[in-house]
């Protein structure tokens, strides 16, 4: 007979096979996360959203082996908010940072130390997390450094430092990296993203790419820029002015640069193929707000925003909706579409699931893991969706079924009237139908009260004059 010692020991040995099997059984199930986020990339600028100046035949694929979102949203209409909604969940009326703050000599203004974020929480599921392209949510060394949140972060830290794409240096954690001013930076950053996914492709992991094209300047490599010299030269005595070079011509630019990201976007979805960790990667492309008219780009040329009112910095349906593509091989149904209203504060606990983790109780999002599979059916649907901006005279907006509201100039007067626009019929946003629908304008009154929560940071009112 075996002894009493051995038996435990056995038994022991049993239990944690078993918990061993369990833990190797989540962790296969986990897939790998790769959420790539366009800098002022309009609803329109993609060929499959409408876009006929130029192609984007790799974002394409996207949208061909995966599903398209027609009615998907930005966390805000300018960089920093957007990125800290993405990041915690919280839309603008919650989360900490409800606009751009700029900190000298690099970077924005901190979120708290203590604040969670979607990569301290896939930490905890298990997952390795890298971030490549430009960060805004804290200052080199701050409390929340882009280092204090991702396992490994390549890229600019500040957003002015990446109105060039050529700076002086990049960030790599938290060595300063010098440049020569003649690298162009968008390569080295999806170099190191690709780096990151072949360095971790055992996964589980969450490779975030907030690059910075297409935001200002219009710079791109030459041999990019050259083909649309030759289709728009109508355009050739013009020149753009921002920040870094000149540039010649930046219609031209434009389209070469959105040319060079296409690429990089393919360079990934090849990667993952060659692999062989495809089938168990989900790849997700948004925006963070409308087309820009900086730096001599002409979103009207492009038509940039397609069929929508706005651009960035407007809580008009331009200036916040945004594309959202989908692709996970053999999950996600090839070709399908989704007219779900969603947000980029859905992203947290969307990735939560799929990383079989519960989302933090305190966020604003709704997981569209349903809709993903193809169980719209069982898609649970938001209340509404609400975005607060405090540039331009300030402005409100919320989304409720299919009726849109704004209010704008409320630094002015706080109980300035709510436009309301019924999307289903006039996705253009032309005729305010608010005198028809008082019923409705009551409703957006509700939803921006209970929507805002006060921040000491950000407040509607008369802006101050800074002294001299």
């Amino acid at each position: 007979m075996l002894s009493e010692l051995k038996l435990r020991f056995l038994l022991a040995a049993f239990v944690l096979g078993l918990i061993g099997i369990q833990t190797n059984a989540h962790a296969a199930s986990q897939p790998n996360i790769v959420y790539i986020l366009l800098d002022d990339a309009g609803y329109g600028d993609l060929s499959c959203y409408g876009q006929k100046k130029f192609k984007t035949p790799n974002i394409d694929r996207l949208a061909a082996e995966g599903m398209k979102f027609t009615d998907h949203y930005a966390g805000s209409t300018v960089c920093a908010p957007t990125r800290c909604v993405l990041m915690t969940g919280k839309h603008t009326g919650h989360c900490f940072v409800r606009g751009n703050r700029e900190v000298q000599p690099e970077g924005q203004a901190p979120m708290p130390a203590e604040i969670v974020t979607l990569p301290r929480v896939l930490k905890q599921a298990g997952y390795t997390t890298g971030a490549f392209g430009k960060w805004g949510l804290g200052a080199p060394g701050s409390a929340s450094d882009p280092a204090e949140h991702f396992d490994v972060f390549y890229g600019y830290n500040c957003q002015r430092q990446a109105h060039t794409y050529y700076p002086t240096h990049l960030w790599h954690n938290t060595k300063k990296i010098m440049l020569d001013e003649k690298t162009y930076s968008h390569t080295m950053i999806n170099d190191q993203a690709l780096k990151f996914i072949e360095d971790h492709k055992a996964g589980p992991f969450f490779c975030f790419m907030p690059i910075t094209i297409p935001h200002a300047a219009m710079h791109a490599p030459e041999e990019y820029v050259a083909p649309f010299r030759k289709k728009f030269p109508q355009f050739e005595s013009k020149i753009g002015k921002y920040r870094g070079p000149q540039v010649k011509n930046p219609i031209a630019a434009f389209a070469g640069m959105m040319t060079l990201m296409d690429e990089g976007v393919g360079e990934v979805l090849d990667l993952l193929k060659e692999l062989n960790i495809d089938d168990n990667t989900l790849v997700m492309l948004s925006s963070d707000n409308g087309p820009h008219k900086e730096g001599g780009h002409d979103p009207i040329f492009f038509d940039s925003n397609g069929k929508l009112r706005g651009f960035k910095r407007d809580l008009y349906e331009g200036g916040i909706r945004a594309p959202l593509l989908a692709r996970w091989p053999n999950k996600i149904k090839a070709g399908s579409k989704s007219s779900h209203a969603s947000a980029h504060w859905d992203i947290l606990p969307t990735f939560c699931e799929l990383a079989g983790i519960d989302a933090p109780a305190s966020g604003d999002g709704i997981s569209f893991v349903p809709t993903l599979m193809g169980k719209a059916d069982q898609q649970r649907p938001h209340d509404y969706l609400y975005w607060e901006f405090y540039e331009q005279g300030g402005k409100k907006a919320a989304r409720f079924a299919n009726w849109k509201a704004v209010q704008v100039n409320i630094n002015k007067d706080p109980n300035s009237p709510i436009q309301l626009f019924d999307l289903s019929k006039d996705i253009g946003e032309a005729t305010n139908v608010a005198s028809n629908h008082p019923d409705l304008v009551k409703s957006a009154k509700a939803i921006f009260a209970d929507a805002h929560t006060p921040s000491p940071l950000w407040k509607f009112g008369p802006r101050k004059k800074h002294k001299k």
